[in-house]
């Protein structure tokens, strides 16, 4: 190891002691055992421009293991990203760019917000996954325009969690060999030793996945963390594993102990530990000038790469100008021209179909104009009519090589859009995160409403991150019926539309559905879930009732009172919308004046103003009633203290749709019963 190799690595670690120790809060144990791989990696083989973090060609860097913030960070200023010596002073405060887990697009550098562990690492999975799809899609002889490897850190911890095993056991099958993971065997977690619960042989572990593995001893090897890495990239047919043995805290008192994992050490112990490793003990946050010129080396190196690539973009759009403008205008997230020219118009219709049929039709009308939707369901393509047709599966190359599949279909090994997951709803959710995180795609994932209870993390996280992700979740009631109540949702929709900014939209009838696609299609910054029926529902007329475009103020006047003075507001999303029209005619022949409105997505309707959602629910008309099969508690706002939610407050039973629908109270009479009573109560009289 040369003198600056040393210098650069004891400045990488105590960088983030002192952040941790100035902030007297984070995780120290990390950076001080990680920094070496790190440092091989960031300064020898990762293919980035600091001053660009957004170079599409760039390798990704993902630290799965995000209480190591600090070590990213730091890395991040000393290679030149936007990040200031002040960025790292003012670790974890108040509007900080330098939070307590990384962020994305908080920080400039940083590709996915990781913290949750085990998420990260599936996003890397799902990067993995899209630079496979671009490179076979639009690389040609002598024009690799994408070209790059995804890399993670991760922890005992990322690795103990299910969504690792779910994703690592899907990367291996695909070959996604240019994915790298460093696992930082520290054998310390939060809480202790790791072997009070984690014994098992991980290499073997990753081997029968379908990765290779290979082990480093000494985490302060550098010659052995870069053969490690030359042979991990030499690897084209699988994802590799790096097992880096490493010691927690390394070279402070609290080495190899889970007290240093995640609380500041105290001055006495920061001191001693520099002290051992010969680190000036002021000032604090203190950079060698030679450090500093050496690592922003990898400025001018980013520049020469992304030029070079800029140069060959240039040739690229003049030898496959067609090529060319698709890759383009999905690197930038252009929609194409006429995207949705094709989505069908449904003729009003009193059977009507299941808006999950509606949803399938939409997709493959969008799918053939929109290279950039890709994405699968959890083994669930026959249910949730999620399949694009003619667009090819996304499978490996028997030999990892971009070989033919098929030739009587010219279908090439990663081109395929339709991904399919396996019964992995967790890894699915992470996975299309990471590829939405990637760039150049709007991803989609589906299963049934129910299970995305397993997916509560990876939403949430896309939530948090702004991304363009859309997940078609189907059977969405009670309604689906024999199944039971292990799978008939009730709690699901109040639980989602809890997350901040994801956008929730349970379509009416197919004309509603194929508007709630192009809403989830033009929101580029923030998930949308597509919540369906599984049985049929009315195709409603819309000669008579209000264009379905409504859906795109999330609230809007399906059908009025004759005078458009209501007395009472039935309110209704769904299937449960064409069970309120039918009400509304029962109670407007009694003489009640009433008003309905179609409630797809409570976001977009928040959203709009006071103004507005007065237009549609005037303050005045307190006699509202609410109807949708699940739990009533996301309709107390709209409806008021006054009003009546005729929704589920028990679990489901083992029972036909049709006897579910009448057995729970969604009939019309029920629902009529509900207005009449409320009616009553305030003195609205029967003309």
């Amino acid at each position: 190891m040369s003198n600056i190799d040393q210098q650069c690595i004891d400045t990488l670690r105590f960088l983030a002691v002192d952040m941790v120790e100035k902030a007297d809060s984070g995780h120290p144990g990390l950076p001080l055992d990680a920094a070496p791989m790190a440092y091989v990696l960031w300064s020898h083989f990762l293919k980035h421009n600091p001053n660009h973090p957004e170079w599409p060609d760039r390798d990704r860097f993902v630290l799965s293991a995000g209480h190591g913030s600090a070590l990213l960070y730091a890395l991040l200023f000393l290679t030149g990203y936007d990040i200031t010596l002040d960025d790292l002073k003012q670790f974890r405060q108040w509007r900080s760019r330098t939070p307590g887990h990384p962020e994305r697009g908080h920080t400039p550098g940083v590709e996915t917000t990781t913290g949750p562990l085990g998420q990260g690492f599936a996003n890397a999975v799902g990067m993995a996954i899209a630079e496979a799809h671009l490179a076979a899609r639009y690389n040609r002889d002598g024009y690799k325009m994408i070209d790059h490897h995804t890399y993670v850190l991760a922890s005992d911890g990322d690795l103990m969690e299910g969504v690792a095993s779910e994703a690592a056991s899907l990367a291996g099958h695909l070959k996604l060999g240019k994915l790298i993971c460093f696992y930082d065997d520290n054998q310390v977690t939060l809480a202790g030793k790791s072997d009070v619960t984690f014994t098992e042989n991980c290499a073997q572990r990753f081997e029968s996945y379908g990765w290779h593995t290979v082990k480093v001893r000494d985490g302060n090897d550098l010659m052995a963390l870069e053969q490690a890495l030359k042979q991990a990239r030499r690897e084209v047919a699988r994802p590799s594993l790096i097992q880096v043995r490493t010691h927690i805290g390394f070279g402070s008192p609290l080495q190899d102990s889970y007290k240093v994992h995640g609380a500041a050490m105290g001055k006495d112990n920061v001191r001693a530990t520099k002290e051992k490793l010969g680190w000036p003990l002021e000032p604090d946050f203190f950079v060698p000038g030679e450090v500093f010129t050496y690592m922003r080396e990898a400025t001018k190196l980013g520049k020469d790469l992304e030029d070079e690539w800029t140069q060959r973009m240039t040739a690229y759009m003049t030898a496959y100008p067609d090529l060319y403008q698709e890759l383009y205008g999905r690197l930038v997230g252009q929609l194409p021209p006429g995207w949705d020219a094709d989505i069908p118009q449904f003729d009003a219709d009193p059977k009507g179909m299941a808006t999950r049929e509606a949803s399938g039709k939409i997709m493959n009308a969008i799918a053939s104009k929109l290279p950039a939707l890709v994405g699968g369901s959890a083994d669930l393509d026959p249910s949730t009519k999620t399949a694009l047709e003619h667009q090819g599966d996304f499978d490996p190359p028997p030999t990892g090589q971009l070989e033919p599949l098929d030739t009587t279909e010219t279908q090439w090994a990663y081109t395929g859009r339709n991904i399919h997951f396996g019964v992995r709803e967790h890894a699915m959710g992470a996975i299309v995160n990471g590829i939405a995180a990637h760039g150049g795609f709007i991803p989609y994932g589906a299963t049934f409403l129910i299970f995305s209870d397993y997916m509560r993390p990876p939403i949430r996280l896309a939530a948090l991150m702004g991304l363009h992700v859309v997940h078609v979740f189907t059977h969405d009631s009670i309604a689906l019926g024999q199944d039971g109540p292990t799978h008939q949702p009730v709690e699901q929709l109040p639980g989602l539309r809890a997350i901040p900014s994801l956008l929730v939209i349970r379509p009416a009838d197919a004309n509603e559905t194929a508007v709630a696609w192009r809403v989830a299609i033009e929101s580029q910054d923030r998930p949308v879930l597509l919540v369906l029926t599984r049985q049929n529902v009315p195709t409603l007329d819309r000669n008579v009732c209000a264009s379905a475009d409504g859906l795109r103020q999330g609230g809007y006047i399906l059908r009025d009172a004759a005078d458009g003075k209501p007395g009472l507001i039935l309110i209704a999303s769904g299937s449960e919308v064409s069970l309120i029209l039918q009400a509304a005619e029962r109670l407007s022949e009694e003489g009640i004046a009433v008003r309905c409105v179609s409630m797809p997505c409570s976001r977009l309707f928040d959203a709009l103003s006071e103004a507005e959602r007065h237009n549609v629910l005037p303050p005045d008309v307190t006699a509202r009633v609410a109807v949708e099969m699940a739990s009533p508690q996301s309709w107390e706002k709209y409806v008021g203290e006054q009003g009546v939610v005729v929704g589920i407050d028990r679990f489901g039973a083992s029972a036909s749709g049709e006897v579910m629908i009448r057995e729970y109270g969604f009939t019309t009479g029920h629902i009529c019963a509900a207005a009449r009573r409320l009616c009553n109560d305030r003195g609205i009289p029967a003309s």
